[in-house]
């Protein structure tokens, strides 16, 4: 009888504890889920990983999150980014790397920190100054309709430019990112289409859009988007082309190449292409 006994005991010993390890591997919602979003800024990568926490009733800056104290931006763990190559924040030049973004919210300004210390979380007390990449203010502006859950965007963008924007309740802040493009894009073009051998015709076309596109010489890029469209004319390279003729103060020369585009578009049934092109036309008859 003893030995039913210990056996029982030890058969129900065993039973709550698998219990108990079925119940901690439970999968249930976080308060505050977790986000990844990744974006391309000229030609930069950045990707930021924060938790997201929610309203839920509370008057947040100024109550549940006190003006002048620092804050995580989220939740959990730190707010993680990280830029592939180096950058510019509110113009302060920032290395490559992966960095923590703390907040000191206030009333009527922000200050905004980018720390080298991304293990903090909210233990804020262990913050050093002298671990900062970069550190300044900016104005918070007021959002008309509320926003419940806290949310990290990309605003804003431009070929070289974004704003990573913090938005919460009816607050918006934003932080300008620049990345470096020009230099860049300008080492690809002398490489392969200045001193390139058998250029192919996308390429040529690509350099001709990045120089109009950037007010750059126009009339090489008129010789290269015509070498574009020598080789294999496509209704959207037409298009270019005469758009860069027009620049170049050419407006019955790029009228011409936009009826070409307008009967290659026609043939491709792009109906965009086509209004895009009566409108050109239009406007370059008057000049």
């Amino acid at each position: 009888m003893r030995r039913r006994g210990t056996l029982f005991t030890l058969l129900m010993a065993l039973a709550i504890f698998c219990s108990q390890q079925v119940m901690a591997q439970l999968a249930i919602p976080a308060a505050s889920p977790q986000a990844t979003l990744t974006q391309r800024v000229g030609l930069t990568d950045i990707t930021v990983k924060y938790s997201r926490p929610s309203l839920k009733g509370r008057k947040m800056f100024g109550e549940t999150l006190p003006y002048g104290q620092p804050w995580r931006a989220g939740a959990n763990n730190s707010t993680v980014i990280e830029f592939k190559d180096a950058v510019t924040l509110q113009g302060t030049p920032v290395p490559a790397g992966e960095y923590a973004i703390y907040t000191i919210p206030g009333e009527s300004e922000w200050t905004v920190i980018f720390n080298k210390n991304t293990k903090l979380g909210g233990n804020t007390k262990d913050y050093k100054k002298e671990e900062d990449v970069a550190r300044f203010k900016v104005k918070p502006l007021k959002t008309p309709t509320k926003t419940e859950t806290f949310t990290i965007n990309f605003a804003d963008l431009t070929p070289a430019t974004a704003n990573l924007e913090l938005l919460w309740e009816n607050t918006s802040v934003k932080v300008k990112i620049t990345t470096e493009v020009d230099s860049k894009v300008m080492t690809q073009i002398q490489e392969q289409v200045i001193n390139g051998k058998d250029v192919k015709p996308d390429l040529y076309a690509a350099a001709a859009v990045y120089y109009f596109d950037t007010n750059k010489d126009p009339k090489l890029a008129l010789e290269w988007i015509k070498k574009a469209n020598e080789k294999d004319p496509k209704f959207w390279n037409m298009h270019t082309q005469a758009k860069i003729q027009a620049k170049n103060k050419d407006y019955k020369g790029a009228i011409t190449t936009a009826e070409k585009s307008i009967a290659l578009a026609k043939e491709a049934k792009n109906d965009d292409y086509v209004r895009m092109n009566e409108k050109a036309i239009a406007e370059w008859k008057k000049m």
